[in-house]
């Protein structure tokens, strides 16, 4: 194709013009201060993408001069093949995460997937009591998206030497990273502890290893996907 150059110039040229405008209003500070939402919007809907056109055809015409006697088609023309092919590629783009986000989303956004699940075990600390009943524990899973309420394991909870251990389970509805889990045990302050596992929660075979919470208490935990140990 002969004009293939020229288009990847102008291809080229648009991102560097769209990622250049964003860079430019940040270090200027252009927008106002007392509303950074409508700031940013407006720098991405119209500031940045102006800043892609004039790069889109700017990079046409260096692809153009760089062709020299070789060019074919007019400066107007290129540029609007370059936009065209500009368009192709983010809709290629969003059909890819899209159809990537369905595949791997849990069940909350798409209903045919496997529901993971955060199996954990909180070790409290010494002198600590171990509740008398599942009823005396509250657990809830909060997310950057949603919260989730738990489901404690009462036949699972023991003692380890003179710390209690209490185990649950909850489900991992939403793909995130900013996961957090707090347990509420009648009589004992509220605990939160991070869940350090990535946005999809690939499963484990096993909990993983204890790790320290500020109060003096630990957790471990691992995600457990339905048909797998």
């Amino acid at each position: 194709m002969k004009n293939l150059p020229q288009i990847a110039g102008g291809v080229a040229g648009a991102a560097v013009g769209f990622a250049a405008t964003l860079l430019i209003v940040e270090l200027v500070g252009s927008g106002n201060r007392a509303d950074p939402i409508g700031s940013a919007l407006l720098a991405v809907f119209v500031f940045a993408p102006a800043g892609a056109i004039a790069g889109l055809v700017l990079g046409t015409k260096l692809a153009m001069r760089m062709r020299g006697g070789e060019n074919t088609g007019s400066l107007a023309g290129n540029s609007l093949r370059a936009f065209g092919a500009l368009i192709l590629l983010c809709a290629a783009a969003g059909t890819a995460y899209y159809v990537y986000a369905v595949t791997t989303a849990t069940p909350w956004l798409n209903p045919n997937a496997a529901t993971p699940l955060l199996q954990f075990e909180v070790r409290l600390p010494a002198g600590a009591a171990l509740p008398a009943s599942a009823a005396d524990v509250a657990i809830e899973l909060q997310t950057d998206q949603n919260s989730m309420p738990g489901a404690p394991r009462f036949n699972q909870f023991r003692r380890d030497g003179e710390r209690p251990v209490i185990a649950g389970d909850v489900e991992l509805a939403f793909r995130t990273a900013h996961r957090q889990l707090e347990v509420k045990i009648k009589g004992q302050p509220a605990r939160v502890y991070r869940i350090g596992l990535t946005a999809k929660a690939p499963h484990a075979a096993q909990l993983g290893p204890w790790q320290p919470n500020a109060d003096g208490s630990e957790i471990r935990y691992r995600a457990k996907w339905p048909g797998r140990d």
